[in-house]
């Protein structure tokens, strides 16, 4: 058990140095669940868990934007980053608690053992490899990696880790070279259209190499202490060190399509998401799913325009899909390909640009480059495709 106590007394004291008075915030979440693991029944464990640390956050949340756009108060640094570690103990606290509901783990069977089984879950919410920057993994993955390093260790990450640390080099050399790039477009302004466009585009892959490499950061620190090794996968030896990963570059920004990009994206949180919401409503699962991730944001007004935007594209781009994709030759099948990665391209980075600004600003940039069509012409397309199909 000293494993345990060292992950989440690690946990706790970072979140203490990190964020101050207001790691009390995660503390409290912590403390309540751990309450309800105890006196609630399991059977409806996750609907408490749901609704307490949603409201929780929420409240948080909201009283940040009155902060910002009422009082137009500055908000303490330390405040916006417990917030956004609360959003991941969200992520880990209803994940334990869909385990319990579903019976898929259980937790305290007598009162003798209580404190025995609550020191795995208290280390699992407060884990300090995970608390600040994800990725988000099953409560039985975090035991079956704890009970690994208690009896047969992995394999030495070092030389992963290097790989993976100049993997972050390289994302953030690219980005110091497009944020030069974007000064010099700003000093010679043109305001033509590509001009617009190719400078907005720029701004957004800006925005996404920052989560590349804070998501690369924190798979470092899991590996470094030996998390994410998966033996029975397959692939080489670096691939057996990626069992917690949200994403890579080079494999989400190659996306032809809007579904394609939005599975491979935060791929965590998107199996989260797809678990908590999607696959739990039989009405409008999609746009149910894009809701909740838009309520788990913090409902500012880019994020309605953001997530509502995703969820309307990536519908069409379903029906655009299937519909238009099985009807057209190889050679033409290649034309597609290349355009619809470009159309990706410039919808997530309408999306991004929305969701990262948060208020009017981004949309007015979106809206003066006119990158902000496409999304428009893809959600115009989707009837174009089923009439499409039905007259050929």
């Amino acid at each position: 058990r000293k494993m345990y106590l060292f992950v989440s007394a690690g946990g706790s004291v970072l979140a203490v140095i990190t964020m101050g008075i207001y790691s009390t915030l995660l503390f409290t979440s912590t403390l309540a669940f751990v309450l309800l693991v105890c006196c609630v029944d399991h059977s409806c464990i996750h609907t408490w868990a749901f609704l307490m640390q949603m409201l929780w956050q929420t409240f948080w949340h909201l009283l940040i934007q009155y902060r910002e756009y009422y009082l137009h108060e500055p908000v303490s640094i330390r405040l916006f980053l417990a917030v956004s570690t609360l959003m991941l103990l969200t992520q880990r606290i209803t994940s334990v608690s869909l385990d319990l509901q579903e019976k898929r783990g259980v937790l305290t069977p007598s009162k003798r053992q209580a404190c025995v089984t609550l020191l795995p879950l208290i280390s699992y919410i407060l884990n300090f490899t995970t608390l600040l920057g994800g990725p988000l993994g099953s409560y039985g993955q975090f035991i079956t990696l704890m009970e690994g390093i208690n009896l047969t260790s992995p394999p030495r990450p070092l030389g992963v880790v290097f790989l993976k640390l100049m993997q972050v080099l390289m994302l953030e050399w690219v980005r110091f070279y497009l944020v030069y790039f974007l000064k010099y477009l700003i000093h010679d302004f043109n305001p033509g259209i590509l001009y617009g466009i190719l400078s907005t585009w720029c701004l957004g892959l800006v925005l996404r190499i920052q989560y590349y490499s804070h998501w690369k950061i924190s798979e470092c620190l899991n590996n470094a202490a030996g998390f994410g090794f998966w033996e029975d996968s397959s692939g080489d030896y670096f691939s057996k060190w990626s069992g917690l990963s949200d994403g890579d570059f080079w494999t989400t920004e190659a996306s032809i399509c809007m579904s394609q990009f939005t599975r491979r994206w935060n791929a965590t949180t998107a199996s989260w998401l797809r678990r908590l919401v999607y696959a739990r409503h039989k009405h409008f699962p999609l746009f149910m799913c894009f809701g909740f991730s838009l309520w788990w944001h913090g409902l500012h007004l880019g994020h309605f325009v953001g997530f509502f935007t995703w969820a309307a594209t990536v519908k069409a781009d379903h029906h655009i899909h299937r519909n238009l994709f099985p009807n057209i030759t190889p050679t033409q099948r290649k034309i597609y390909t290349f355009v619809n990665w470009i159309n990706t391209q410039m919808v997530v980075t309408c999306i991004v640009i929305a969701v990262e600004f948060r208020n009017l600003s981004g949309l007015n940039l979106l809206s003066k480059t006119y990158i902000g069509l496409f999304p428009l012409v893809n959600i115009i397309l989707r009837p174009s495709a089923l009439l499409y199909t039905k007259v050929f």
